[in-house]
């Protein structure tokens, strides 16, 4: 492993990078002001053991591949903006009622499934780990390998916690907004869109 001064300023630089809302932050957000707290953090544990499938990724070089290869990497981020659109599209043609509050809500395990492949077919996601962990290895110390490997674990517990205090203050704010009809009219509106605008900037992604 680095030394603690090297590791300090990796987990500041990945504290740094996790809060910015992007992709991930978004998706958690929606969940959670959509159906609560509990799904947010479900979708967010579903988007951390995505991020584990790439830290595994990097250390065994499968990112290195996905880098140099230009027809990987539109096959994965078309899929992945195809799923993200999918979920946003079936989001637009749910029926809500505004009369009525309480919604059936998503099963957990399908917005679990839904965070891990969301965030296993993002290939940014991919590439940064590939760029930025190496960054921290110590060339003197263990196996380059295991040493990316535990970084990464590092950066992926780091972003499960913000990702779970956006879940948990997007949850709170998503109960107040429901007490609002007008809200509950077009919430289905505000985050199917959503999803297919994050799907739509994903296909365009160079």
């Amino acid at each position: 492993m680095p030394d603690l001064p090297t590791l300090a300023v990796f987990c500041a630089a990945s504290l740094a990078l996790a809060v910015v809302p992007g992709p991930a932050v978004l998706y958690v957000v929606t969940h959670s002001i959509d159906q609560g707290r509990t799904a947010g953090a479900v979708s967010a544990l579903g988007i951390a053991v995505g991020g584990l499938v790439h830290a595994t990724a990097a250390t065994l070089g499968l990112s290195a591949l996905l880098a140099s290869s230009a027809t990987a990497f539109a096959i994965v981020k078309y899929a992945g903006a195809a799923y993200l659109i999918a979920l946003g599209v079936a989001r637009l043609l749910s029926r809500d009622d505004p009369a009525v509050e309480a919604q059936p809500p998503r099963p957990r395990r399908l917005l679990f499934r839904d965070g891990v492949v969301v965030n296993v077919l993002n290939p940014k996601t991919a590439l940064f780990f590939l760029a930025f962990l190496p960054q921290f290895v110590d060339p003197e110390g263990t196996a380059a390998a295991a040493q990316i490997f535990a970084l990464g674990l590092i950066f992926v517990a780091i972003a499960l916690a913000s990702d779970s205090l956006w879940a948990l203050t997007a949850g709170t704010l998503g109960g107040l907004l429901k007490r609002s009809r007008a809200y509950l009219a077009v919430r289905r509106w505000v985050s199917g869109t959503v999803f297919v605008a994050l799907g739509l900037s994903a296909a365009r992604s160079s």
